[in-house]
This record gives C-alpha cells, structure tokens and sequence, in this order.
C-alpha cells in the first residue's frame, strides 16, 4: 500500500489536497494537528492516506468517498464495538438454547450458527485491517502481498530474520499456497509456520551404539556461555539419559582461570574426569588419558571471531590430534545478536570445521528470526538450545518446532519442560 500525506491550515483544506490529487479511490488512515494556532501563526494539520487499487481489502473498504470516511482506527474501533453488540444478540439468543432442568435441549438455530459465523469472519477481518499498516514501507517484491499475510509478515520481519530469506520464502508461498487456505489468516500463519519448519536443519540427538565413544568440542566467541554449555551437556549425558553415561572433559581454556576452576567445580559435583591442556601437543595425550568415557566434552578459549591467533591454536589442537576418535565440533553462539554478526562468526571460524551450532541465552531475546535465516543461509545443523543459567535443566535439544514457535510467538519456559 502506497501511503501519502497532504497538509493544511485546516482538515477540510487538508483533505481538499488529498482528493485533487487522488481522487476517491483511498483510504483514510491518520488525521492528526502539527501546529496549533497562535499570534501570528497558523494551525497545521495533516491527514494520511493509503492507495492501493490492487488488492480486495481495498476495493472494499473505499466504497465511501474519501471525504465521508473515517480514520483506519476509528472505523477499527467501530467494527469491534459491532462485533461486541452482535456477541451479546448472540447471548441473548443462546440462554434460549441452553438446557434448564426438566426442560428439553433446543438444538441451536442456524440463524445463531450463521450468525456466529460471520462474527467469526468480521473478527478476522479487522485484525487483517490493523495488521496492514504495521510499517509504510512497502516490500521490495514483484508480487503483491495479500492482506491476510500482513500478519505472518510482520511477525517474520520484526523477528529480525533476514529481508532476502523474508521475501522469498513470502515469494514462495504465494505461488504454492492453495487459494481456499488464504481465507483465513490463522489458517495463512499455520500454513506459514509449517513452511518454515521444513527449513530448519537440526541434528537429532541419538543413543550411542554399543563401544561408540563420542567427542565434542565446543568453539566460540567470548562470553557466549560455552562452559556453563559444557556442564549442561555433561549433566545430561551423565545423569538425564536412559543410559548413564561415563563423561569425561578437557579443557583448553587456559587463558581463563576463572572458567577452568568453574569447569574443575562441576567436575568435582558430577564425579567426572578432566584433563587441561597448555599445547596442542598435549591434546592427544589429554583424549588418551579419558578413554574409558563414553563421551568426551571439549571446552576452548573464548576468541574474538577475528583473532585468527587463537582460532589457530585451536585448529592445530584438531589436526595435531593422533587420537583415532572423530571430532564433533559445534560452533556456540548468543541468539542476541543480529543475522549479520551471526554469519560473520561462522564464516571466521568455518575453519575448524564446524559440524553443528549450538545457540545461547533464548531468554534474553525477543527475536529469533536471526537463527533461522543462519540456518536457513548455511544449511548447517542446529544441535542444542540453551535458555538459561541453571545446569542442567536450561538445555533444550533442537527441534525446528521449538525454534520457530518462539520465532512467531515468542519464546516461553512452558516450551522448555
């Protein structure tokens, strides 16, 4: 919908403009005061407008002249207080169907069935009108899109999920999205919602096959939790699973003191073995010295995505490795930052190999769509959510569902039991 603005001394005068310039066919949005009037100066008003010719929440909501209509929240407003008297005409009607004792149920009319209906469909209407002016600005999309998905769209782009990824998967549903679904925007959001699920690659987490052993090292930037992550894993893998596990740690970051004595505590609490490493020659010896544990857990050094110096330290730990176990390496990064920063990190520590990513602190966002449009760009598996501080029960393991339900609903800890 294409928005314009027109001013004057007065209303009238301002909307005088407005239909000089587009005539009747728009759709009056906003009418507000700039200026008041004082010595010397006259009041400013201004009014806005929308015209959009093409779609069918157009063609009806400008049946009235532009000067006989009313402003888009005002005649929003009025609809919903149509739908409040229709709801208690229905009311009344319903204590005629209800049950008494003694007296025979009435089955309820179909006047009350249509009737509730369309109230139904009047609801869903109106929140398709104050969804469509969420933003001005129009999509950069060849197609026109329909006002049930102005919801959906809103939702998506505020989420933080990339223009790009937006639009084509918008582009997309437009052309594959049966016309009966898109009567309804509930019916739109789920169609939505499940699109997008098929999107997110995950890794499932699956039993270890008898005399499988399994090592994970976790890289990243500083401060995005990779320790706490640790023992959120080997909490799990120890005490959570059918089977309990034998865990075993090594810790890389010796750089950090505080966080090899927090690792050194949890090993103590969990009765696991742990092993620190200085040199990269060392490493081997480290994943010897643990090789009757079923799992063995990796903590590194925290690094700038562009201290390539440590990064280095780390890849020669992996490629100096003489241990014949394979390497799960997962990239840990923080949910709250954008989509940008996010691909940048991966790009910067694509060196080590990463096999999955494991995401941090989902409870201090609000938006997730940064996650998706990663996952969705680099098409490498997400393993673990982490959602808060407490070990272990912060942990949650992927699944497309979970991510996009806090995606367009918002993330809650009744997702998380």
């Amino acid at each position: 919908m294409k928005v314009l603005t027109f001013s004057g001394t007065t209303p009238a005068e301002a909307l005088k403009k407005a239909k000089e310039a587009v005539g009747n066919d728009a759709m009056l949005i906003e009418t507000r005061q700039l200026q008041k009037k004082s010595l010397g100066q006259s009041a400013l008003y201004e009014i806005v407008i929308g015209l959009d010719e093409k779609t069918a929440v157009h063609q009806k909501a400008f049946k009235k002249p532009l000067q006989e209509q009313k402003p888009l929240a005002q005649e929003s407003s009025d609809v919903l207080f149509n739908i409040s008297e229709a709801a208690k005409q229905i009311s009344k009607i319903s204590e005629v169907t209800q049950e008494s004792p003694g007296v025979k149920k009435i089955e309820e009319p179909q006047e009350l069935k249509e009737i509730k209906k369309e109230i139904a469909k009047l609801g869903d209407k109106v929140k398709v009108i104050q969804n469509m002016f969420w933003d001005e600005r129009r999509p950069d999309m060849q197609a026109i899109i329909p006002a049930e998905f102005s919801e959906i769209y809103r939702l998506a782009s505020q989420s933080g999920m990339a223009k790009e990824h937006l639009d084509e998967i918008m582009a997309m549903t437009l052309e594959h999205m049966p016309l009966k679904m898109r009567e309804n925007s509930q019916t739109v959001k789920r169609y939505f919602q499940t699109l997008l699920r098929k999107m997110i690659p995950v890794r499932v987490e699956h039993k270890l096959r008898a005399g499988q052993k399994k090592v994970i090292m976790l890289v990243g930037p500083t401060g995005v939790g990779k320790t706490t992550s640790i023992a959120k894993l080997a909490a799990r893998y120890s005490y959570l699973l059918d089977k309990k596990y034998k865990v075993g740690l090594v810790v890389l970051d010796t750089y950090r003191i505080g966080a090899v004595e927090q690792l050194m505590q949890y090993a103590r609490m969990m009765k696991l073995g742990i092993e620190t490493v200085v040199d990269p020659p060392e490493f081997t010896t480290a994943l010897q010295s643990l090789h009757y544990c079923d799992y063995i857990l990796i903590d590194t050094m925290g690094s700038s995505p562009y201290d390539k110096e440590k990064i280095e330290t780390i890849y020669e730990c992996l490629q100096g490795s003489e241990s014949a176990y394979e390497i799960d390496v997962v990239l840990v990064m923080p949910s709250s930052i954008k989509y940008e920063d996010l691909k940048a990190t991966h790009e910067n520590f694509s060196s080590l190999g990463i096999d999955t990513m494991m995401f941090t602190k989902l409870d201090e966002t609000r938006g997730f769509g940064n996650i998706f449009s990663l996952a969705y760009d680099i098409k490498v598996p997400i393993s673990y959510f982490s959602v808060g501080q407490e070990v272990p029960e912060d942990l949650v393991v992927a699944s497309s569902e979970f991510l996009i339900e806090c995606l367009l609903e918002g993330f809650s800890r009744g997702r998380v039991r």
